[in-house]
């Protein structure tokens, strides 16, 4: 349960780590960069997109999605150029896209948050389709983080931080409606704040809490914490399960101003005794 350091690159603030054909993707909000990171090789690669990026996905088509400032975007891994989908935001200056995911069907979702006063509710969660169609789903949101689907698809997991707590809804996996809100998992008493989340295979909620240095593993059926694993840094971000059997659970860190944290910003790895689920990619 101990987490080591792995690859070479730090982070100024990572997030949104996603395995998918044996490599890593990730990306670092501050510096504009997305990284993929191959672990059986030690291989890295960078693109600088230019702006603050807070989420990439694979695209079933080839290359990657991700969203920023100025929209969501493709990107070709050959080029590094990136094209522009859709902007749905982009009336509100001071907002940016920040942590996403694609549901079972293909879809990618990703929520906004205020650059300027992340904790004001002016933001959205916004699930963009296969045509490439856009829909607002949730709404107000501060800071938008973790989402994750169980096994079944009926049940969407989703993160506000500001709120404090893992929000559970009804999914319908056809449509992609989402319905029947309700708070699953109430964190308000723990002064630091649940931030990005995966699941597992059991459909146990892996969650990386900001300002708290772990990860706390939460079981849905039980509404019990099962596990904890601490960190020598305090800005936990994101998680997610990779590898080749899906046991390696890949945590991004970023470096808190003033702190003295020589590990922090690394990319970190630990084998939790649980397994992951494989991630989908844009379906377009």
């Amino acid at each position: 349960m101990t987490p080591e350091p792995i690859s070479n690159y730090t982070s100024v603030w990572g997030e949104g780590p996603i395995w998918h054909n044996e490599r890593l993707l990730y990306v670092d909000i501050e510096d504009h960069k997305i990284i993929s990171f191959t672990p059986s090789t030690g291989a890295e690669k960078i693109w600088d997109v230019g702006q603050r990026v807070g989420t990439v996905v694979p695209r079933a088509s080839g290359g990657l999605v991700w969203a920023g400032e100025k929209g969501i975007f493709t990107l070709d891994e050959r080029s590094g150029q990136s094209t522009l989908i859709i902007h749905p935001e982009v009336a509100i200056a001071t907002n940016r896209f920040n942590d996403g995911k694609c549901d079972p069907a293909g879809r990618f979702w990703a929520g906004t948050m205020d650059m300027n006063s992340p904790r004001q509710p002016v933001s959205a969660l916004w699930c963009l389709y296969t045509d490439h169609r856009i829909e607002k789903k949730f709404a107000p949101v501060t800071i938008s983080n973790g989402l994750v689907w169980t096994q079944d698809t009926q049940t969407f997991y989703y993160i506000d931080t500001a709120r404090k707590c893992v929000l559970a809804f009804d999914f319908d996996n056809a449509t992609g409606n989402i319905s029947n809100q309700r708070t699953l998992w109430d964190t308000s008493a723990d002064p630091s704040s649940p931030d990005g989340m995966t699941i597992d295979s059991e459909d146990r909620l892996w969650v990386a809490f900001c300002h708290g240095a772990k990860v706390v593993c939460f079981d849905p059926a039980t509404k019990k914490i099962e596990a904890q694993i601490d960190f020598p840094c305090v800005e936990t971000t994101a998680c997610a399960f990779g590898g080749p059997d899906l046991g390696d659970l890949y945590i991004t860190t970023g470096i808190k101003s003033g702190l003295e944290e020589p590990l922090a910003g690394r990319l970190f790895v630990c084998r939790p005794g649980a397994k992951g689920v494989p991630a989908t990619a844009f379906g377009a």
